[in-house]
C-alpha cells in the first residue's frame, strides 16, 4: 500500500476517535481530528498523481472515505441535537446517490472526475461540520448552504454526464 492509500486509510481508521470524542462532549479534540483526517484528503489524491501511484484502490476508496467521514459525523451531530436533520439528509442523501451513480457509470468504465462545484461544496461541509461541532452560530447557516450545494453539484454531475 502505497502512502496515499495509507491516508485514505488513516482517514477511515480514525474516523471512530471523532464520534467518540462527540458522544464525550471532547469537541475541540473532535473537531482538531476531523480536521487533520479532512486535511489528509487534499493530501491524498495530490500526492498520488505526483509521485504517479493511482491505484484502483485509491479511485474508489478516497472518495468514499470522505463520504464516510462527512456523513458519519454529520449523523452524529444530529443525534446530539447539534445539527439539524433536514439538510443532513439532503446531503447525505446526495453523496449516496451520486457515488452510486458514479460507481454504475464507471463499472462501464466512464470515469467522472469530480467537478469544481462538487469540490466547494467538500471545502463547505468540512467547514459546517467544523463550525458545528465547536457550536460556532454560523455553523448551522453553513450547512444549510453545503445542502443547497449538495444538490447544485449533484444536479450538475447528473445533467452534464448522463
Amino acid at each position: 500500500m502505497n502512502f496515499s492509500n495509507l491516508l485514505t486509510f488513516f482517514r477511515v481508521v480514525f474516523l471512530p476517535l471523532v464520534i467518540i470524542c462527540l458522544f464525550f462532549d471532547k469537541f475541540v479534540l473532535a473537531a482538531i481530528i476531523f480536521l487533520i483526517l479532512s486535511i489528509t484528503d487534499f493530501f491524498d489524491g495530490y500526492l498520488a498523481r505526483k509521485m504517479n501511484q493511482i491505484t484502483d484502490f485509491g479511485k474508489l476508496m478516497d472518495p468514499m472515505a470522505d463520504k464516510i467521514l462527512v456523513i458519519a459525523t454529520l449523523i452524529v451531530l444530529v443525534e446530539k441535537g447539534m445539527a439539524q436533520s433536514l439538510p443532513v439528509i439532503i446531503i447525505s442523501s446526495r453523496e449516496i446517490f451520486i457515488t452510486g451513480w458514479r460507481a454504475h457509470v464507471g463499472a462501464s468504465g466512464i470515469i467522472i472526475a469530480a467537478s469544481p462545484a462538487g469540490k466547494i461544496k467538500t471545502v463547505v461541509q468540512i467547514i459546517a461540520v467544523l463550525m458545528l461541532i465547536i457550536s460556532f452560530p454560523l455553523g448551522v447557516i453553513a450547512l444549510w448552504l453545503a445542502a443547497i450545494l449538495s444538490i447544485y453539484s449533484g444536479v450538475e454531475y447528473i445533467g452534464k454526464r448522463s
